[in-house]
């Protein structure tokens, strides 16, 4: 299917409205106020398209559009639903605030790996990665949203509402920022030990002796390992920095799934050291996770964006905290990308499926978060085609062996991908209590934004072609396995429908793939505002049928009597000269349309030469 952003948002809009409003009122459903990451995915269902697409604004009475209002006819009108999304976001932040400052549990989103065991609150109240990036993207849309509608409501209720909501707010993302600092990490491992050797082997793939990769990771990331050491201070353990000025250790660097063992408390000014309130204590051991670090990448990312910068969202303590978010950003994608093309002739990443070093597990989903890192460097630093064309390959084999582009075999392990997923043990969690695990269902979903943020970084028309085409066959899987009755009509994540031999979820509503979805549709909207891919062939065609089109209209107008003002023959001169100015208008951006306009030009001068009988000596 065809990816159109606004039509499928709306629908998924629509379903959201259904399944959440009641008579007009919010639910947050049984599991409510229980797992702060599904209260925000869920919130973000809503949000994240109302402030990051204008046509979707909710923010402005007066502008909001017909059919964004009838697809939220559930919630109410365009009067009442930006005051009703005040009273939503203040539920939220009271319902995750506790006594000590805003708080980021994972509760039901936490299992115990072993299943016969219980996990303890405590556990359930720890909090996790997941929670502070979407805490970030969360708030950040709540304070540039109360930004614009403050000016827009005189009702003291809602303004008095308004005021306390983005005190919290920004108390909240502060709080995030903290905990998103103290999450990251740095793990240096002799290359003589097990993990070093499993990081060995993955860069040398056979093809390198352990010399040669221990000397090319030398020499690759030697700078890196000094910006590392010297300027990343806030949040990290000062023995790590001193363990990685040892070059002849290797070391991995990302995000933990939560705030680390031993991670110091950040310095905060009073003021808002009072408003965030205590800083947790460590419990994850300090290692890297591939998909808490993109879930972190993912997060980080709206703290420096346009409309962040624009709106003035930050304060000047959370400025601080956002360089520092941001140095970790680059430092990551850059470790992470050199990773993936660590040697050339044969990029680490094209192995599939990628191995963790520590815990070594094998998995498509690891490739495909590796991509997902490599995705951001190439956006940064603008990508070769030959960059570009191996990880458009890489996108195109995961979809494959995901059994996404490709049909299933009997008893076919791919399907574990979707259902029941790929759980990660999340070290450090045993200190609590029985060990925990974190499992991941959204491959089909990351997939697609990954691709979709791949064909807006194109600028080769073959490569996007292909991705495109590819974008739209997940989309076809993933709308597949949209909900068809009970509850969540409409939303996802119905797997059974599309794998019928896996088994069916006693609660198959998926608040972590519908966000998720909405995001790609999201970033398709991003995609289809660009202008389109300027073609050098077709930019040549039409300059030459511009210069031909204006050569004989000029001709046209010297042989011919000048038309009365108000004659069809007058309209259809300017009607041409109109045609010429705008086609030499979207010349560079858009030369197909140009050349459209310039052979329209050229049929009409030649239909005015052809009406008069001329046989061409004296007029075109």
């Amino acid at each position: 299917m065809q990816i159109k952003p606004r039509q499928n948002l709306l629908e998924i809009w629509q379903a959201l409205a259904r399944h959440s409003f009641d008579a007009g009122t919010w639910s947050w459903g049984e599991l409510g106020g229980l797992s702060s990451v599904t209260d925000a995915e869920r919130l973000l269902c809503l949000l994240y398209p109302a402030t990051e697409m204008e046509p979707f604004r909710l923010d402005d009475p007066d502008t909001t559009q017909l059919d964004v209002e009838r697809a939220l006819r559930n919630a109410g009108d365009s009067r009442e639903l930006p005051a009703k999304l005040v009273e939503i976001l203040a539920d939220f932040m009271e319902k995750h605030r506790g006594q000590e400052g805003p708080t980021f549990v994972g509760g039901h989103s936490f299992a115990p790996e072993d299943p016969e065991q219980e996990l303890t609150r405590e556990q359930r109240d720890v909090g996790v990665v997941d929670s502070y990036s979407l805490s970030i993207t969360v708030c950040l849309a709540t304070l540039g949203f109360l930004k614009v509608y403050r000016g827009k409501t005189r009702r003291v209720s809602t303004l008095a509402l308004i005021d306390r909501l983005r005190d919290e707010t920004s108390a909240r993302l502060t709080a995030a920022m903290i905990s998103m600092l103290r999450s990251f990490t740095v793990d240096v491992v002799d290359n003589s030990s097990d993990q070093g050797q499993a990081l060995t082997r993955l860069l040398g793939r056979g093809r390198l002796s352990d010399r040669q990769v221990l000397q090319r990771f030398q020499d690759r990331f030697k700078s890196l390992r000094a910006l590392i050491a010297e300027s990343v201070t806030l949040g990290l353990d000062v023995d790590v920095t001193d363990e990685l000025r040892n070059e002849n250790r290797l070391f991995e660097c990302g995000w933990a799934w939560s705030v680390v063992e031993g991670a110091p408390e950040i310095d905060l000014e009073p003021s808002t050291a009072h408003d965030v309130g205590k800083q947790p204590q460590g419990v994850a051991r300090p290692v890297p996770y591939l998909y808490f670090t993109v879930v972190a990448l993912d997060g980080i990312v709206d703290l420096f964006s346009e409309r962040t910068l624009v709106l003035g969202l930050l304060t000047a303590e959370q400025q601080r905290l956002a360089e520092a978010l941001r140095l970790r950003w680059e430092i990551t994608q850059q470790y992470w990308s050199a990773i993936a093309r660590f040697d050339d002739a044969a990029w680490p990443l094209e192995d599939i499926p990628w191995r963790t070093t520590l815990q070594q597990l094998e998995s498509e989903y690891f490739s495909l978060s590796v991509a997902s890192i490599l995705v951001y460097d190439l956006v940064r630093r603008r990508a070769t085609d030959d960059d570009l064309t191996r990880t458009v390959a890489v996108m195109e084999r995961l979809a494959e062996r995901g059994r996404i582009t490709s049909g299933t075999t009997r008893d076919d392990p791919a399907i574990g991908l979707h259902n029941p997923g790929v759980s990660l043990p999340l070290l450090g969690s045993e200190k609590l209590g029985p060990a925990m695990k974190w499992t991941m269902t959204d491959f089909s979903a990351h997939l697609l934004k990954r691709t979709i943020q791949l064909c807006a970084l194109s600028r080769n028309i073959a490569s996007q072609d292909r991705l495109l085409r590819l974008a739209e066959g997940i989309l076809d899987h993933l709308w597949a396995r949209r909900i068809t009755e009970g509850e969540g009509v409409g939303l996802w994540d119905n797997v059974h429908a599309v794998y019928p031999e896996c088994p069916a979820r006693e609660s198959p509503l998926s608040w972590s793939i519908t966000e998720r979805v909405t995001e790609c549709m999201v970033a398709a909207h991003g995609l289809y505002s660009q202008n389109p891919i300027r073609s050098q062939e077709m930019s040549t065609l039409a300059q030459a049928a511009l210069s031909e089109a204006a050569h004989l209209f000029g001709k046209e107008q010297m042989n011919q009597p000048a038309p009365a003002p108000r004659s069809p023959q007058g309209e259809q001169v300017r009607a041409i000269e109109a045609d010429l100015r705008r086609a030499r208008q979207l010349l560079d951006r858009q030369p197909g349309t140009a050349h459209s306009l310039a052979l329209g030009v050229l049929a009409r001068l030649y239909e005015l030469d052809r009406a008069r009988g001329d046989s061409g000596s004296r007029g075109v």
